[in-house]
């Protein structure tokens, strides 16, 4: 089951309006977060790095290693986002082990281009 579809069926589904914070950088780091619809940027020190479209995922450095937030997350559209707890991220990595692979390669893809 591709990732999208599998998250899109998340009980936490938040919905953002054009510039609204989803989180700050520096803020703790507690959830993971995959966009249903629409598009956020994410932001460090104030400046777009990235902007994360439907089927995307962002924060799961924050909840993987209990670190502060390294950069800000802001919806640029109206967007509607799945908040994937730590107890939740477990449970899907149990439940559908190509969901830790796929978390795995977006981590290392992000890495890679932002290391160049």
């Amino acid at each position: 089951m591709a990732t999208l579809e599998l998250l899109r069926r998340e009980p936490d589904v938040r919905t953002y309006q054009p510039g609204e914070v989803i989180f700050n950088e520096g803020d703790t780091g507690d959830s993971m977060y995959a966009v249903v619809e629409g598009r956020v940027a994410i932001k460090l020190r104030g400046e777009s790095v990235e902007h994360v479209g439907e089927g995307g995922v962002f924060g799961e450095m924050g909840l993987i290693d209990h670190q502060p937030r390294s950069a800000s997350a802001v919806a640029e559209t109206a967007s509607r986002v799945a908040v994937i707890s730590e107890k939740r991220f477990l449970r899907l990595v149990e439940q559908v082990p190509m969901f830790a692979l796929q978390m795995m390669r977006i981590i290392t893809d992000r890495v890679r281009r932002h290391d160049r």
